[in-house]
């Protein structure tokens, strides 16, 4: 691997890359933090994509991407006198040591389980630090992620079920509330209801360590890939879809788990 000087260079490299793309490129002088804000979304899902698929290749280039919008947005606060890279970093690393008792001073944490029982807690002291426990939660999470970060964030406090398998009559009581809904015929009521299951089965997921986004991205894949396997049979047959049975798209589909798509 490369030594830390190597590292460095590399770096110094970046920063020295950016501000000459500052100065003379007209795409990269007429940005803005909002600007860019969606660019970095989509950067961050393209890299989480690549983890998803373990692509290291791609991984290393979406960080890289990624990597640049930080060197970005430190370079553009540094023109306004705001901060700098220098100032991200020094940040950031007090905040890692801070964090880290067990590490850097004389705390003690011998599992990760123990660091996190008293994560929240280290956090709420912190200097300009959450206020709440909850307010960490940024709003404009996805809210499948937002879910599972809340519940997460409750468990560190001790807000959580005494054994995991009591989750499931949770589930099974949000089924029948959605149910009882759907019954009556209240639409405004039942998505209510189905917001409460969802936010259970997250739940559930996150008590049997399950990250319910990875769980619903492999899903996702697995759909498209037996979707297309179906998609592909039939042009080569020379039918349409909207022209099938679904007993016959049933039959194609099988054959796709079959072959492990």
């Amino acid at each position: 691997m490369n030594t830390m000087e190597e590292k460095l260079q590399s770096f110094e490299r970046l920063l020295n890359i950016m501000k000459e793309l500052r100065a003379k490129c007209p795409w990269d002088k007429k940005q803005t933090f909002e600007s860019l804000r969606e660019n970095t979304i989509e950067e961050t899902y393209e890299l989480c994509d690549a983890i998803i698929k373990k692509d290291m290749p791609n991984i290393k280039k979406e960080l890289g991407d990624l990597l640049l919008h930080i060197v970005f947005y430190a370079e553009m606060a540094s023109e306004t006198n705001d901060f700098d890279i220098k100032d991200v970093c020094d940040a950031l690393c007090n905040k890692l040591v801070f964090r880290h008792p067990h590490v850097f001073g004389d705390g003690a944490a011998k599992t990760a389980q123990e660091v996190s029982e008293t994560w929240e807690q280290i956090k709420l002291k912190e200097k300009d630090g959450n206020k709440t426990v909850l307010s960490g939660v940024p709003d404009a999470l996805p809210a499948l992620i937002k879910a599972h970060r809340i519940q997460d964030k409750a468990r560190n406090v001790g807000f959580d079920w005494e054994e995991r398998s009591q989750v499931w009559e949770k589930v099974k009581e949000e089924i029948d509330e959605v149910q009882a809904e759907i019954d009556r015929m209240d639409a405004d009521k039942t998505e209510a209801e189905f917001g409460d299951l969802l936010f259970s089965v997250i739940n559930a997921a996150r008590l049997y360590k399950i990250n319910p986004d990875n769980a619903l991205e492999r899903t996702n894949q697995k759909f498209i890939r037996r979707f297309n396997y179906l998609e592909s049979k039939t042009i080569a047959q020379g039918i349409s879809l909207k022209d099938m049975s679904l007993a016959d798209m049933d039959k194609i589909w099988d054959e796709a788990k079959k072959k492990g798509l």
